[in-house]
């Protein structure tokens, strides 16, 4: 009796002794998420007004008033192969994290099969004759899943579907966005045209008048032909005009899904207004919430830690259960006689001893992936607030620089007529008033560049802000209980 209970001690002695060859200690992630609350943004937005009620809406872009644009939207968001490639991404995504939860259940398996031989008397004695031979059998196979491993691989998969739904309505703030500056694009590239088409007139009369100098000897062939040049260039300026509403319109047809007749369809745009959003309250902690591309990034990096918890649990002993029950026949003439029966099960012990490093190599890989996640997250982050802060600083320049044009433009605008008024009056030449026009038309051409810039920048500024992304309550809750489980 001694002498066994020495037996049994070495004997588990030498499996702890085994058992320590492949252990996870030592590995685990280099990084940790960056704490929002640490991103300071204060001083830089400290100019700018506050509300908390600030964030975007879901249908933002109807606060500029077009109902053509608001069509663009919806056809683009119900028609545009981004989204759908999205929604395929998450309907794998749900895929695998079903197969996850059903490696955690037992499984039961039926075979069935019938064949037939002549075996040799030397290995099967009274033999030489053909035989058929029939069974069916039932496999039960059951993984305790002692220490949660695969509970955490199947928690990692829901998570990974999460970021995976959030991922669609990333892209939907995306592409709402494309197209919102796409056809600000467009509108602009109108505006381009028409003060292009008034310099062109400007030029062809320009041009008249010369060459009335010329043939009056007031003006030399050099005059005339500086005249050409401002007439091809205007030419020019119209050509990349057209050019310009072209690309606009095929462009918008690509976000829309269509060809590019589609684009052709579009009527011209009307003036938009400026519609810049406000700055909500406490920007870098709420961001998170509001930010598709962040609550993705964060639930990939939960996805990572249950990964590495799963991956550790391979170094530790499990205990799975199994049993098999059938029924043998040979040589049988009835097709349901089964005069033999079998059967046998019980429970099996894993021990992990020495797999050659493979078990610490996946979990180096499992850090080395919650590592990423988590320095992906930070970029996403960091970058957010950033470009909020860059955008709201562009914005408030631009402004300024509106401002500061607007006053150039009606300056412009008072020499002109005060040119026209001498025109008429006799005072001055036709000339020198359309020289003072072309002054003009810089200044509309600038007005409305600026003007763009801004429309184009406050409609980054609310996808920087989140677009009007929020969680739905449903996903919030399947998440709060799957991890409860």
């Amino acid at each position: 009796m001694r002498r066994s209970s020495c037996a049994l001690g070495a004997s588990l002695a030498l499996l702890s002794m085994l058992a320590g060859c492949t252990t996870s200690r030592g590995l685990h992630p280099q990084l940790t998420p960056v704490d929002p609350r640490g991103l300071a943004l204060a001083q830089t937005t400290a100019r700018f007004d506050f509300s908390p009620a600030a964030w975007p809406t879901g249908d933002w872009w109807q606060s500029l008033g077009d109902p053509q644009l608001d069509q663009l939207e919806q056809e683009a968001l119900a028609g545009n192969p981004d989204i759908s490639l999205a929604e395929a991404r998450l309907r794998a995504a749900q895929a695998q994290a079903d197969t996850s939860r059903a490696a955690r259940l037992p499984s039961l398996d039926l075979g069935a099969g019938i064949g037939g031989g002549r075996p040799p008397p030397a290995v099967i004695p009274a033999a030489g004759s053909f035989k058929s031979a029939k069974y069916g059998a039932l496999n039960f196979q059951w993984d305790l899943d002692l220490w949660g491993g695969k509970r955490e691989a199947w928690v990692a998969a829901v998570d990974q579907a999460h970021a995976a739904e959030v991922d669609v309505q990333a892209a939907r703030v995306e592409l709402s966005a494309s197209v919102a500056r796409s056809y600000i694009q467009l509108s602009y590239a109108w505006t381009q045209l028409d003060v292009a088409n008034a310099e062109h007139q400007r030029s062809e009369d320009a041009r008249r008048l010369t060459r009335q100098r010329v043939a009056a000897g007031i003006d030399n062939q050099s005059q005339l032909k500086q005249s050409d040049a401002e007439v091809a260039s205007a030419d020019q300026q119209c050509l990349a005009a057209r050019e310009a509403i072209d690309d606009a319109r095929i462009q918008l047809a690509i976000l829309l899904g269509k060809g590019p007749d589609r684009g052709l369809s579009l009527s011209r745009p009307p003036a938009l207004p400026l519609a810049i959003p406000g700055l909500p309250t406490v920007v870098p902690a709420d961001l998170i919430g509001h930010r598709a591309d962040l609550v993705a990034a964060r639930w990939r990096v939960e996805a990572a830690g249950h990964t590495i918890k799963s991956d550790k649990t391979q170094f530790l002993p499990n205990i799975s259960i199994s049993a098999l029950a059938g029924a043998l026949a040979v040589g049988s003439a009835n097709p349901f006689e089964f005069p033999a029966a079998f059967y046998g099960g019980g429970p099996a012990l894993s021990l992990p001893i020495f797999d050659g490093g493979r078990r610490r190599a996946t979990l180096a890989g499992a850090d080395a992936g919650y590592d990423q996640a988590v320095a992906q997250y930070d970029k996403i982050l960091i970058g957010a607030v950033n470009d909020i802060a860059r955008q709201l600083t562009d914005v408030q320049s631009l402004s300024a620089q509106l401002h500061a044009q607007q006053r150039a433009r009606d300056a412009a605008q008072a020499a002109w007529s005060l040119a026209e008024q001498r025109y008429h009056a006799g005072v001055g030449s036709y000339l020198e008033a359309l020289v003072v026009r072309q002054q003009l038309l810089v200044a509309d051409q600038k007005l409305a560049d600026l003007h763009a810039r801004q429309l184009d920048l406050s409609v980054q500024l609310v996808q920087a802000l989140g677009g009007g992304f929020q969680p739905s309550a449903q996903a919030l809750a399947a998440h709060s209980s799957h991890h409860s489980r």
